[in-house]
């Protein structure tokens, strides 16, 4: 098959969607695939990933709200695009504008949406869950889950990621999800790559002794991870027991958590690791993960976390609670810095012997996303079986007479 992923959130500066996209090129053409990604930018070329793998950049202008984004603008330019690939399966990987572009092709292609994103938790829910119920929100907002329906009744498919989600999108009024529960890259997470140095070092940075407890926040600096939330739970249970947190990600709140940060020398913000051995290292060598992001679908950090043996330490909604879930992690309140203060100090009293044990168990049971990948073809070829078996039927129709052709 040839699959052409139309992503209006691909960029080149990292974040979820490339690292989801960059191993699907790989993935792809190790199962016989083609995978285009075609992704707004500066200016129009071509980067080649190799053999059946490709991504095809749009000059269009810069999303207003991050730089580091360009947005879809010509409408033409696009459809013209898709027309040129001659695409087996069509993908949008944004619930917004860009897939109501790819519905709206002209072109016989089967389509699927995929759904990274939850923008109702990540942007409403957050804020209103302290002062109205779900029902009252969802009802409040019915126009996004119109929109959802919309798309719905577009695409041959919509994605979920995982079940949680596509739960809540059924829920939604929307016809056909699938969920296919996405992973973590194989190979480069494990928790053999447990460094004490590592740990001693970054414990000394946080200005404490290496008998301390060693937290790890890692992801996007952005205003629905909850960064201060996390900072104030990490502050308020190193008052009771000897608490570090390195913080390891950037974003366009950096400046604002650079400044809670420095309040606490027990808590560090550093440049994100990009090097993924580097990264994987970094995982295994902290003592948990602390993360306070109640509004992500699979949250990637918390596989990572789980495949590096990682305790998890999370709100008790989103995806980084079934990754505490299914490892036997701790869980609090979403939104409660006490609460999460709480979590911490439980797991600070926790034996760390019984701790490692358990966290190492569970992470041999983590879905890769390769794993993910196969399901994902193998669903897109029975959409493009579909389609033949209705073209076929058509074609039978009408030359019995029964429909005009």
């Amino acid at each position: 098959m040839r699959i052409v992923d139309v992503a209006a959130f691909y960029t080149p500066f990292g974040g979820g969607v490339k690292t989801y996209i960059d191993r699907k090129m790989v993935a792809g053409p190790q199962l016989g695939h083609e995978v285009i990604c075609v992704a707004p930018g500066r200016s129009n070329h071509v980067e080649e990933r190799g053999p059946n793998a490709r991504i095809v950049y749009m000059k269009e202008p810069y999303f207003p709200l991050d730089r580091k984004y360009h947005y879809f603008n010509d409408v033409d330019a696009l459809h013209r695009v898709l027309d040129d690939l001659k695409p087996d399966i069509v993908e949008a990987s944004s619930p917004w504008r860009s897939a109501r572009l790819v519905g709206e092709w002209a072109g016989n292609a089967p389509r699927a949406l995929v759904m990274h994103a939850d923008p109702m938790s990540a942007w409403v829910y957050r804020f209103l869950d302290p002062i109205a119920s779900r029902e009252m929100i969802d009802r409040s907002f019915g126009f996004f889950w119109q929109h959802l329906r919309r798309l719905d009744a577009m695409f041959d498919g919509t994605i979920a990621i995982i079940d949680h989600h596509a739960e809540s999108l059924r829920a939604g009024g929307l016809k056909k999800v699938v969920a296919n529960v996405m992973g973590v890259e194989p190979g480069i997470f494990s928790p053999s790559l447990r460094d004490e140095g590592l740990r001693a070092r970054m414990l000394e940075r946080c200005h404490l002794p290496p008998d301390a407890t060693l937290l790890l926040g890692a992801g996007r600096l952005g205003p629905e991870k909850r960064w201060p939330l996390v900072i104030e739970a990490a502050t308020a249970a190193g008052a009771h027991a000897p608490v570090g947190l390195v913080i390891a990600g950037d974003g366009r709140e950096r400046g604002r958590i650079a400044r809670l940060a420095e309040k606490n020398p027990h808590i560090q913000l550093v440049q994100p690791v990009t090097d993924r051995t580097q990264f994987a290292r970094l995982m295994a060598s902290c003592d948990a993960l602390a993360h306070g992001c109640e509004a992500e679908v699979f949250c990637t950090v918390g596989g990572e976390a789980r495949a590096s043996g990682l305790p998890i330490i999370s709100p008790d909604r989103g995806g980084g609670a079934d990754h505490a879930r299914l490892s036997e992690g701790w869980i609090f309140e979403s939104g409660n810095p006490a609460a999460m203060m709480r979590a911490i100090l439980d797991f600070c009293a926790t034996p760390r012997e019984l701790v490692r044990e358990r966290a190492i168990r569970h992470a041999a049971n983590v879905r890769t996303v390769d794993e993910h990948f196969v399901d994902l073809f193998a669903y897109y070829e029975e959409l493009l079986q579909q389609k033949a078996q209705g073209a076929e039927h058509l074609d039978r129709a009408a030359g019995r007479g029964i429909i005009n052709a």
